[in-house]
């Protein structure tokens, strides 16, 4: 166990170090190709319900996409945390200017007093961070265990979809028993479907 956890600290010091490497050039060019790929793809062109995530350091931006969601008439779900119970609130934001305030984690996230809670089983498309990924699903996240809670409980129909640049695929991510997989994952390069 100490093991795996070993592991996947080493991995996200290797993808800080790639992410510290890329020019600001080459990483808005990459976004942009990745969020036209996202916007390309017929899961999230399909959907109405659509679950975004603000993205956290050693993340693909999602500032644009989320944005862009709103032009695509697509309802905009984030999560709120709630660091104290290791849990997550999915909420409708209306205004990703006016509804958002600084939460626990440093990162925007819906204000409670003007977003309205989403259940589960309304999300058509979740699109899920990740600091590293790997060919068959498996993920890396920050390390507080939220998406891998949030996951399993998700709708079977509700396409899992991880955003990641191609520096941060890794040939095998280890994982433990609580983790779990992306159904899709989108790089600037290609669109992976798990095998």
């Amino acid at each position: 166990m100490d093991e795996v956890r070993e592991k996947k600290q080493e991995i996200r010091k290797q993808t800080a170090v790639f992410f510290n490497a890329l020019s600001k050039d080459v990483l808005e060019a990459n976004t942009r190709t990745i969020e036209n790929r996202l916007f390309e793809f017929a899961n999230f062109l399909e959907s109405k319900i659509v679950l975004l995530y603000v993205n956290a350091e050693n993340e693909v931006s999602t500032h644009a996409i989320i944005k862009r969601a709103y032009e695509f008439n697509k309802i905009v779900v984030l999560p709120a945390f709630d660091t104290t119970k290791s849990k997550m609130k999915l909420m409708k934001v209306d205004n990703p200017t006016r509804d958002v305030v600084v939460g626990p984690r440093g990162i925007l996230e819906p204000d409670p007093a003007k977003c309205k809670p989403v259940p589960l089983d309304c999300i058509d498309i979740a699109v899920i961070p990740g600091v590293a990924m790997d060919e068959k699903g498996g993920r890396i996240g920050s390390g507080d265990g939220y998406y891998d809670r949030l996951i399993p409980d998700l709708p079977l129909t509700t396409r899992k979809v991880g955003l990641v640049f191609e520096g941060q695929l890794v040939p095998q991510v280890p994982m433990e028993s609580h983790d779990k997989h992306v159904d899709i994952i989108i790089t600037e390069k290609r669109v992976i479907y798990k095998i």
